[in-house]
């Protein structure tokens, strides 16, 4: 069977399968049949990017690749015996990968993955274009489908910090644990922390896992977890007296919870076990200067793990008569 010539410099079309065929170069020089299924590995030029493999692996899925194999799609070989593939090579490694292994880790950036996918398509690779829009449809609705379970009940949040493998920060907003009126600011200051849980859990989607606690014993107090255990705690919650009657006051300690927050990071991908990051978290890192902090008790498996709870620094209120009066914490 004859081969076709191509019209691109130095390269010709063949018929993997030909028994006979002849390839005119530049010069017009005879070049004998290059063959695929006559060689166990094969060389390939993906738009520049170099590529050896064999021909098992191009065949192992019912692709482009499989009929370049045998025969049932020409290919173009150079005058240096490159199949030559008029793609990006950019993702073709990972492409290759895919046909080795079965499964690939795809890119994080979701323009990245949406060019494996046109190279998935072209070559016709059935399970890793599925792969592909799976892994899209779950990043699309996680993106702007953030999910933040409700806890009903201290069972199910011990079940859902224990189980699970992300930093995980909780928000305990529960108002009808109020006995006394609020200071003027508390309502806005409760609000805004609501919406700093809102804006930090689409922040650190898909790292961090979010909770709210609408039925705990606090009006308001954010809690982090590294490892299934308590890291810190910032408490936003403190009865004062002003005028001689006591009130509740709600802070708003932004700095102190964003820090705390970047600070369970360290345990992101079980990265928090080792004694550096330990000790790092329980220095407290910078501080904020906008409470104070105490440790308390050992944490859950014994040694030196404590749980740092901090609480908004003391404010001293004065009555009509101009007597400073001692804010008072609820513990």
């Amino acid at each position: 069977m004859s081969a076709e010539a191509s019209g691109s410099s130095g390269g010709t079309v063949v018929n993997v399968t030909g028994s006979a065929a002849q390839s005119t170069s530049h010069a017009g020089e005879e070049k004998p049949e290059r063959s695929l299924t006559s060689s166990k590995y094969v060389k390939l030029n993906v738009g520049g990017t170099l590529h050896y493999t064999t021909v098992q692996t191009l065949s192992k899925e019912d692709s482009l690749l499989r009929s370049m194999c045998d025969g049932s799609t020409e290919v173009t070989i150079d005058s240096e015996g490159w199949v030559v593939l008029d793609r990006s090579g950019r993702h073709f490694s990972l492409v290759l990968n895919f046909l080795r292994d079965g499964t690939v880790p795809l890119p994080e950036n979701s323009l990245e993955l949406e060019e494996v996918l046109k190279e998935a398509q072209y070559y016709r690779l059935q399970g890793l274009v599925q792969h592909c829009l799976t892994t899209l449809q779950t990043r699309r609705d996680n993106c702007w489908g953030c999910h933040i379970p409700m806890i009903t009940s201290a069972k199910e949040e011990q079940r859902i910090i224990a189980t699970c493998r992300k930093p995980v920060v909780k928000l305990q907003n529960n108002r009808g644990n109020n006995k006394y009126s609020y200071t003027s600011n508390s309502d806005d200051n409760l609000l805004k922390n609501i919406e700093l849980f809102d804006k930090l859990g689409l922040r650190f989607n898909g790292r961090v896992l979010f909770i709210k606690d609408v039925l705990g014993d606090e009006i308001c107090c954010w809690s982090f977890y590294g490892e299934g255990r308590k890291i810190a705690e910032v408490c936003c919650t403190s009865i004062v007296y002003a005028t001689e009657k006591k009130q509740t006051k709600v802070e708003f300690p932004e700095a102190r919870i964003f820090e705390e927050t970047l600070n369970i990071l360290i345990y992101e991908n079980g990265r928090g076990s080792g004694s550096g990051s330990m000790a790092l978290l329980e220095s407290g890192g910078v501080s904020s200067g906008v409470g104070q902090s105490e440790e308390d008790g050992a944490g859950i498996g014994g040694g030196d793990r404590r749980v740092r709870r901090i609480h908004v620094r003391r404010h001293i209120m004065h009555d009509e008569r101009g007597h400073g009066q001692q804010t008072v914490y609820k513990d």
